[in-house]
């Protein structure tokens, strides 16, 4: 590839920001290890389908994100003229034809896993569209809205398996509905700022997914000694993060809270993997934290 061709696609690679879309990747891979194929693998019939569950996530993704920027366009002219789009790197025609084929291949992905895999991806696309357009602008619907994105993402990675085998383990996708709600609500105001209260109640939801996961290792239905270090290691990242957000409450400080609750998916889908699968399979997933970290230096991911 030549720098020239490099150059015209490195914008469609910014519009997607690719951290982003390694956080969602992780989802799948948690959802699988729920479903119980990381420990108990029919590599000729099971891989292929994680991969397609793989692919169906980041197209799902990263086209949820060019629709969020296009949505976005007029107030980006405003706030943020730098972005790909308010500077005028791609065209607005052509981001819409980006995006509308990032979720159709994503649907298409997960169709050929299952009918169930494609229903779920079709709702995934859905309420990411519904968020873009409406539930961002909302604030109580908005948080609940991303965070239901995160939670049918889970559940896409556990359709590789019949749902109904999986009796109540499919409630574990409401885990990141409410984690990713409270990152949702850490970043209103990360323009503005003024927002200690929305942060404040996004600390308490953190500790209330964090004392779920505990609970469920306390009644034997996840492996609680292999959770607890990665559940330590999410939770300190976000009340970390989110405490210095709540002394300095500045635009600066709050995206970066906010950034920090997003990468620190890793950690917290990694947990889920230690409990349902192992602890191996747990360290491999969080050797994709590094490469998220790197990637969020040179990509926006808020």
């Amino acid at each position: 590839m030549s720098r020239t061709d490099f150059m015209n696609i490195f914008p469609y690679l910014v519009l997607t920001r690719p951290a982003n879309v390694i956080t969602a990747i992780s989802d799948i891979i948690a959802g699988l290890a729920i479903a119980g194929v990381l420990t108990d693998m029919d590599v000729g019939k099971d891989l292929p389908e994680m991969l397609f569950l793989m692919f169906s996530t980041a197209g799902l993704y990263a086209g949820g994100i060019v629709f969020n920027d296009i949505f976005d366009l007029e107030i980006d002219r405003v706030d943020r003229p730098e972005r790909i789009l308010p500077s005028g790197k791609i065209t607005l025609r052509n981001a819409v034809l980006f995006g509308m084929v990032l979720l159709l291949g994503g649907v298409l992905m997960a169709f050929l896993v299952s009918t169930s895999s494609g229903l779920i991806a079709l709702t995934i696309a859905f309420f990411a569209l519904l968020y873009d357009k409406y539930g961002k602008h909302h604030p109580l619907f908005g948080p609940l809205n991303m965070g239901m994105c995160r939670g049918l993402n889970l559940l896409l990675g556990m359709s590789i398996v019949a749902l109904t085998s999986l009796s109540v383990l499919w409630l574990m996708s409401l885990l990141p509905i409410v984690f990713v709600a409270a990152v949702t609500l850490t970043s209103r105001g990360e323009v503005t700022a003024r927002n200690q209260q929305s942060i404040r109640l996004a600390l308490t939801l953190d500790v209330l997914v964090a004392a779920t996961i505990l609970v469920l290792g306390f009644y034997q239905i996840l492996n609680l000694p292999m959770v607890i270090p990665f559940v330590i290691l999410w939770l300190g990242m976000n009340l970390s993060a989110k405490m210095k957000a709540i002394r300095q409450n500045e635009p600066a400080v709050i995206m970066k809270a906010v950034k920090i609750g997003v990468i620190s998916l890793i950690p917290l889908n990694a947990s889920y993997v230690a409990g349902f699968g192992h602890w191996i399979f747990a360290l491999a997933m969080l050797m994709l934290l590094p490469l998220t970290l790197l990637l969020s230096r040179r990509f926006a991911v808020t």
